[in-house]
């Protein structure tokens, strides 16, 4: 399947509680917008900017495709790696032959971790109150 041939290829990433919907399109401009605005604007951090763009690089289309994402929930860094997951599902999707290469960069793996659930009892999820003696 060639991006030539269609309007867009998609691809959902999720990281904790981030939903990134991720669309590539074949424009030469080599934009990346997250919810209207430049992903320079919106990841102010460095860190977090090397995480969006690190799928592009592997694949070799940094600068050649243009990506829209719409992102909602979790806070902006959770934003960022469901971002970076959309965005290597979305190539996958496009171009098969790039499985091994972004799977051996652990690209196209889910990060699992969650927050752990607050028990009864306890202030947070393993947080107790302190002991008292008497």
């Amino acid at each position: 399947m060639n991006l030539k041939e269609q309007a867009f290829v998609w691809g959902l990433g999720r990281r904790k509680t981030s939903v990134a919907r991720v669309r590539i399109y074949p424009t030469d401009n080599g934009k990346i917008i997250v919810n209207g605005k430049d992903y320079l604007e919106y990841f102010p951090r460095k860190t977090l900017q090397i995480i969006v763009e690190e799928p592009l690089i592997t694949a070799g289309v940094f600068g050649k495709v243009e990506v829209r994402a719409k992102i909602i929930g979790g806070g902006i860094s959770s934003q960022a790696g469901a971002l970076s997951h959309g965005i290597a599902r979305a190539l996958f999707s496009l171009n098969p032959e790039l499985k091994m290469l972004l799977k051996s960069k652990g690209l196209l793996t889910r990060d699992s971790r969650m927050k752990e659930r607050r028990k009864y009892g306890l202030q947070k999820a393993r947080k107790a109150p302190q002991y008292s003696k008497r």
